[in-house]
């Protein structure tokens, strides 16, 4: 997959996609019936299968105060997009010029005259332009001047609820992750870089790779089952482990993190990118009176999450 940072000076075999288009934020079921549309009109056409995005996301530049919201970084997004095909992610950068840019601009200017795009898939909801004048029968109508034609996704939906970003958060919020995985398609994963934290787990016997949680939603603080992808690094593979997500009450930290214990694992992780996916919540976060009660409950969570993820995959 070919990942670029701006519409403009592309060479032109870079140009000319068929293209899902949206923010496509946790690339959930609804994304991916955007995303296997626009798939279909490539191979019709001959063309590149593309996904056009922004980055950051615009909810950053509008409330650029609001709590984290997102789902996924940019590069885990990046990632699912290349597992799903995608040849062309035409990641275009948001800002105060992007969002002034009137629907008509957007087409002219972004879409034709910079991506040269030959089809347009959207989800029904879709709307663009300075003060989200357009929506995707504004984006229909101009395509059609422009030279592409548009696909206008419906929304996708169970009988328990529409499939939604917001819904996912939601569920993460409520510690269900067996709900958000409903609505993806598949476990909700924190991706990131391990980073070096205090040391502390490994001398109570569980030592953890400590990964950061800011810029995205956190979910539920607790204690979770998981299964570990091994990104880059002498231990890439599959691992099963029990993860904390919260601020440790126990010894007084203050910023959210993803502690990380893999079972049956001896090695250096970090700088390695791990990918962690929340299959169950264990328990909620809780502050114990010193290391001795700690080290019992880690224990009683880990012989619960070898339990929860013995028929996961």
């Amino acid at each position: 997959m070919k990942r670029f940072r701006d519409y403009r000076g592309l060479a032109e075999a870079d140009r000319g996609a068929a293209v899902a288009m949206g923010n496509f934020d946790g690339v959930h079921l609804g994304h991916q019936s955007v995303l296997a549309l626009a798939h279909a009109a490539a191979a019709e056409l001959g063309a590149p299968f593309g996904v056009v995005t922004f980055e950051p996301h615009p909810r950053s530049f509008f409330a650029p105060d609001a709590p984290p919201f997102r789902l996924m970084t940019g590069d885990a997004r990046a990632r699912r997009m290349e597992k799903l095909g995608v040849e062309r992610l035409y990641e275009l950068p948001f800002g105060a010029p992007m969002a002034a840019l009137p629907p008509e601009a957007f087409v002219s200017e972004v879409l034709a005259a910079g991506l040269g795009v030959r089809h347009v898939v959207v989800g029904a909801d879709f709307r663009f332009g300075k003060g989200r004048a357009g929506d995707a029968e504004t984006l229909r109508t101009l395509g059609r001047t422009a030279g592409f034609g548009v696909t206008v996704a419906p929304l996708v939906s169970d009988g328990e609820g529409d499939f939604s970003s917001t819904a996912i958060r939601e569920a993460l919020a409520a510690g269900r992750p067996e709900v958000a995985a409903r609505i993806l398609g598949h476990w909700h994963r924190i991706e990131g870089e391990v980073e070096h934290g205090d040391k502390r787990g490994r001398s109570l016997g569980f030592p953890t790779a400590n990964m950061s949680l800011a810029g995205l939603n956190p979910p539920r603080f607790g204690v979770y089952a998981i299964l570990v992808d091994v990104l880059t690094g002498p231990h890439q593979g599959r691992y099963r482990g029990v993860a904390s997500v919260g601020v440790r009450p126990t010894f007084g930290a203050r910023a959210a993190n993803l502690e990380v214990h893999l079972f049956d694992f001896d090695g250096d992780l970090y700088g390695a990118v791990l990918s962690v996916a929340l299959v169950a919540f264990l328990r909620p976060e809780l502050r114990f009176d010193g290391a001795e009660p700690l080290v019992a409950q880690m224990h009683r969570d880990a012989e619960e999450a070898r339990a929860q993820l013995a028929g996961a995959a």
